[in-house]
């Protein structure tokens, strides 16, 4: 089973994260919209991320108090954040997103090409990372993979074919080898 990534959709307007699932529904990932600054702070303490689609001008904590929340804390202080603005693109609001912790920084109307691209840029980095973090907590699983290899290859030998006491231990390590993977794959989510 492939792992999927969350992307957090945060604006207050339902028909601006209708647009941004239907910009961001091809990659196949694990879409959240929430439509405030608080329910964006809980989302991010509570699950991981792959990046922040966050709206600037929302009533009540606006994009910069959000993201300087999210900042705070050890949990989510690393995920991404992209502004969207739908306000006239100015240098000094531009430098605030950048100080408040964004990555990036757009105006709306934005094209949806780029923002699905930059988007999937920060979906493969998580991936990748989350892999790897997944390779080091296991590094059983690739002496494993040469052990089922091995064995693969040992009960094809002629000797094995022909001994049927020998088929038997094989058939059995093989089970056995298929429950360690099966305990491994589990444990690692």
């Amino acid at each position: 089973m492939s792992r999927q990534a969350r992307i957090l959709l945060v604006d207050d307007r339902a028909e601006n994260l209708v647009a941004l699932e239907a910009i961001l529904s091809p990659l196949n990932q694990i879409l959240v919209p929430v439509r405030s600054g608080q329910e964006a702070v809980e989302a991010v303490l509570a699950d991981e991320y792959a990046v922040v689609l966050l709206d600037i001008m929302m009533p009540g904590m606006d994009g910069f108090e959000t993201a300087a929340q999210i900042k705070r804390h050890a949990r989510s202080r690393d995920v991404p954040i992209i502004f969207l603005t739908a306000g006239s693109p100015q240098p000094e609001q531009a430098f605030r997103g950048y100080a408040a912790g964004a990555v990036d920084y757009l105006a709306k109307p934005f094209d949806p090409w780029v923002l699905k691209a930059k988007v999937e840029v920060f979906v493969d980095l998580y991936l990748k990372a989350a892999r790897a973090d997944d390779r080091a907590r296991h590094p059983l699983l690739d002496q494993l993979g040469a052990v089922e290899e091995t064995l693969a290859l040992l009960r094809k030998l002629p000797a094995v074919l022909r001994d049927a006491d020998a088929a038997a231990a094989a058939a059995e390590l093989a089970g056995r080898v298929g429950r360690l993977r099966d305990a491994l794959d589990s444990f690692g989510g």
